[in-house]
């Protein structure tokens, strides 16, 4: 759906409509001919419940429109609809329990309502949540996508980019951004190009067929953004304004309200206390399954490892931790002896942009170390740097010192929670994405941790695992 509500919302009213008469048709089964719950008194035909088969297809949806629900769709969660099904449906069925009680109390079942009421909570739900899935995956094929053009590519341009980038399920594709800052505005972040300063929107409009424009500048730019809308109205295509308080970089902004009147709290881009040392507990459980489950499978990698080439078997490394602390990080070693040294000599083979150096057939990679990488098995010893506090099971992927010098000043934000095994950028492309996407996927997951968040990342780390995709 976007953001009209009358073409785009009249399948959902119609669906709607269908569910609650169906709804009631079940309630009415399971009432009076399954007596599943308890003997009625008095047997009465479909027919006598017509009322409320009007009243309900017309109560749920004008309840629904007033909870807002046929609104903009776009980034709101499955809880968010079922919040808004549970009001609506729960406001008609106590209208419809008053109809009954005053007009015929003794031929209508007040449990027949209630459970009908129940029902339509079910299955409307349902029916979201399978709206949503097939939304999610058509909007991955690029099916129902918007194209956008963000103006500023500031911090809070960053922000939109790295939400829409870790978002597919929004159906956004940023076709580019505008910027008067020379450098930004001629250059690229990820797969965003600049399109030069903000005066070409007119033209980035015509020729990326844009069907949004997402205004991220500051208010001390109110005549530019003041031109921009305009320029937007003449051409057509829906402009959005980044509210002004977003401009404050490192910040999370909390809406609340005092007695009606706006609160708005600042918090840190870091997580709190609580939440590390929740995190912290499920690191520790986690690290503890992971080495049990896959001890027996360490002696098959060490002996496969010595017997495929001279060497140890365990490879270690200096990388970056949290707040910038340096760890000694495990893994399965994957290449011959001395790789390390060899890396600037095949420095003209790199892939990869920004400070990454990867190679997608890199000669250096064992014949047991490639079967490694693509499984990611040479992963497995970092639960031990798990279980020692020094990664998470998820988090950004921790960078070496080399790496973190060649890094720009809102790079290092992606510093400021501990690395892991896995993470959103793991699951979201690994080494086919830029450096930059990286960078925005990990700070979208400073922004958005949750325990749920990871436990996500972790389903998905399985499917990824598997596949091998953009593993090397």
């Amino acid at each position: 759906m976007n953001g009209k509500r009358d073409k785009s919302s009249l399948w959902v009213i119609g669906l709607d409509i269908v569910l609650v008469n169906l709804t009631i048709v079940l309630a009415y089964v399971t009432r009076y001919r399954l007596r599943w719950l308890r003997d009625v008194a008095y047997d009465a035909p479909l027919s006598a419940y017509a009322l409320f088969f009007l009243f309900f297809s017309v109560a749920v949806p004008v309840m629904l429109w007033g909870e807002g629900a046929y609104r903009e769709w776009r980034g709101r969660t499955w809880l968010d609809h079922v919040y808004r099904v549970m009001n609506a449906v729960a406001k008609a069925t106590l209208l419809a329990l008053a109809m009954a009680f005053v007009l015929r109390p003794l031929v209508y079942s007040r449990l027949l309502l209630l459970e009908a009421g129940i029902g339509m909570v079910a299955l409307l739900s349902l029916a979201r949540a399978l709206a949503l899935w097939l939304q999610g995956r058509l909007r991955r094929r690029g099916i129902g996508v918007k194209r956008v053009v963000i103006v500023g590519a500031g911090e809070v341009g960053r922000r939109v980019m790295r939400t829409i980038v870790a978002r597919p399920d929004l159906g956004y594709q940023i076709v580019g951004y505008v910027d008067d800052n020379p450098v930004k505005g001629g250059g690229e972040i990820g797969r965003f190009k600049g399109l030069g300063p903000i005066d070409n929107l007119a033209c980035s409009i015509d020729n990326e067929a844009v069907d949004e424009v997402i205004i991220t500048l500051p208010w001390t730019y109110h005549r530019r953004i003041l031109g921009v809308l305009r320029e937007c109205e003449r051409h057509n295509v829906q402009a959005r304004i980044v509210p002004d308080f977003f401009q404050m970089s490192l910040s999370q902004v909390a809406v609340s309200d005092l007695g009606g009147v706006p609160l708005i709290s600042v918090q840190e881009i870091a997580f709190s206390r609580t939440a590390l040392v929740i995190k912290r507990i499920i690191d520790v459980v986690g690290a503890v399954v992971g080495l049990v489950l896959g001890a027996p499978f360490f002696g098959l990698i060490a002996l496969a490892i010595r017997l495929d080439s001279p060497g140890p078997v365990f490879y270690r490394q200096v990388r970056v931790g949290y707040k910038g602390k340096l760890f000694m990080v495990y893994k399965f070693r994957s290449m011959r002896v001395g790789a390390d040294q060899e890396q600037e000599s095949l420095r003209e083979l790199n892939e990869a942009d920004g400070p990454l150096f990867k190679i997608r057939n890199d000669p250096r990679l064992t014949r047991v170390g490639r079967f490694l990488r693509r499984t990611s098995l040479d992963e497995l010893p970092q639960f031990l740097n798990v279980l020692k506090g020094e990664m998470s099971l998820i988090g950004p992927r921790p960078p070496t010192p080399g790496e973190v010098e060649q890094y720009q000043a809102w790079h290092r934000k992606r510093l400021e929670v501990p690395p892991g095994m896995s993470g959103l950028w793991q699951v979201s492309g690994r080494s086919e994405l830029t450096f930059d996407e990286m960078v925005l996927l990990d700070l979208y997951y400073v922004e958005h941790w949750s325990p749920w968040l990871d436990f996500t990342i972790l389903v998905r780390t399985i499917p990824t695992v598997l596949s091998g995709n953009g593993a090397y």
